[in-house]
């Protein structure tokens, strides 16, 4: 990918019951896509009832297609890393997202002088709820 420029990316791994995340994962997904926020690569980890692993581009599945783009930046030591967390019978969706909001807000500042001299990314169960 010579010459593209990512802004901060997300790992992000959605665990379901069974071998299929079924259409609404996709609904759920089609959310993701939203003005500076941009779903980079995506893949389909499945872990049989037998411990067998099996990985797929959701960009090749019919019911992805719509909201997924592919980039091949999901490696197959990542697929791996994710069935190592999955029990039997079970999947995952692993999706990389980029916060190009954030590489825009980055050159805004540069075109001004300044620079990007930290982010720290919080945890939502970090932050204290309001009363």
């Amino acid at each position: 990918m010579t010459g593209m420029s990512w802004g901060p990316l997300e790992f992000l791994v959605l665990a379901f019951p069974g071998s299929a995340p079924g259409k609404a994962a996709a609904d759920a997904l089609a959310v993701l896509h939203r003005p500076g926020v941009e779903i980079v690569d995506s893949l389909l980890v499945t872990k049989g009832a037998d411990g067998a692993v099996t990985s797929t581009e959701l960009a090749d599945l019919p019911e992805f297609r719509e909201v997924m783009t592919r980039h091949d930046l999901i490696a197959a030591e990542d697929a791996d890393e994710v069935a190592a967390g999955l029990d039997p019978g079970t999947c995952a969706l692993a999706v990389l997202i980029e916060h190009a909001w954030a590489r825009q807000a980055a050159d805004a500042v540069e075109r001004a002088g300044g620079r990007l001299a930290a982010s720290v990314r919080i945890p939502a169960d970090h932050v204290p709820e309001e009363p």
